[in-house]
């Protein structure tokens, strides 16, 4: 059952990425905004849904190591597992406003995040509060004045739909995408316990890597169909909704108070030096790029990351 489980949930979470896709290209085309803004709201909310839901009930039933486990290892995944594939299948070629608004914003949110929770181990309500506030403000920006961050290769395929059409791919969309990324959760965890995984380690890993496929899905699609901007969006995007409103939401419901000391010695040194170290990519070796070898790389640099967590 749980191998039926995780195969339903891929096949979910593929044709929900594919709806997501549609309904996002269309959404650009009816209000004439930025791709990339699309990414980074509409469908990193939807990508993001799992890990708010995960985070929230794990907070809710006493297990604070999932929810702050399940977004430092989302974040983790986002960058060093979805995009290294992504960019290993196809280039993405970035302008100026990604390296002067979408990544410094990814960088403040992942360093107030340490600064909030290294001290005393606990995002309180206020700190909670704090960070959705700015997640609101950063959302307000994008809407008015975030320009074209990444080259649209072919703009004459873009299909807008009606918009009752489009709302109705992008709530099936979303709902698929969350349900395939539950039932391939619930295959994957029951798998883990089944191994003796401790909780730190079934959040950092297994959990995280299962919230991620949304994005991996919908990033993969996006490519494919040429929407390299809806796709980086999406994960950029997706990392700043998971600290700013996952963990914003889920503090300012419950307080989240680390347990395994692991997550805050470790595991969130590497979330932010991996988002770090996107910026040089992007210039090298390609030069405004992200490709094949910075795919390579992360991708090497993730397995370096998850190896001790199993040994």
């Amino acid at each position: 059952m749980d191998f039926l489980a995780i195969a339903l949930g891929i096949f979910l979470l593929i044709q929900g990425g594919n709806w997501l896709m549609k309904a996002a290209v269309s959404l650009s085309l009816l209000f004439s905004i930025p791709k990339i803004v699309i990414g980074m709201t509409v469908v990193s909310f939807a990508t993001s849904a799992p890990e708010l839901l995960v985070s929230v009930q794990s907070a809710l039933a006493g297990y604070p190591d999932i929810a702050m486990g399940n977004v430092v290892g989302s974040n983790i995944a986002n960058l060093a597992f979805v995009l290294a594939i992504t960019i290993m299948i196809a280039p993405i070629e970035v302008t100026k406003s990604f390296y002067t608004t979408d990544w410094p914003m990814m960088i403040l949110a992942s360093l107030s995040l340490g600064y909030f929770v290294y001290f005393d181990a606990v995002i309180s309500r206020g700190e909670g509060v704090i960070m959705f506030f700015a997640l609101i403000v950063f959302l307000v920006y994008l809407i008015r004045f975030q320009k074209v961050a990444v080259i649209d290769e072919a703009p004459e395929d873009d299909a807008q739909l009606p918009l009752k059409k489009t709302l109705l791919f992008l709530l099936i969309g979303g709902g698929f995408l969350w349900l395939g990324s539950e039932t391939l959760i619930y295959g994957a965890v029951n798998l883990a316990k089944a191994l003796g995984v401790s909780e730190r380690i079934i959040s950092i890993s297994i959990v995280s890597i299962g919230t991620s496929i949304p994005e991996l899905s919908a990033s993969i699609i996006a490519v494919i169909n040429k929407e390299k901007a809806i796709s980086l969006g999406n994960l950029i995007g997706s990392n700043i909704f998971n600290i700013l409103a996952v963990l914003g939401i889920t503090s300012m419901i419950v307080p989240i108070q680390v347990m395994d000391m692991g997550l805050l010695h470790n595991d969130l040194f590497w979330m932010i030096g991996i988002s770090l170290l996107i910026l040089p990519l992007v210039f090298f070796p390609y030069g405004r790029a992200l490709g094949r070898i910075d795919g390579f790389v992360l991708l090497v640099l993730y397995l370096l990351f998850l190896y001790p967590l199993f040994v």
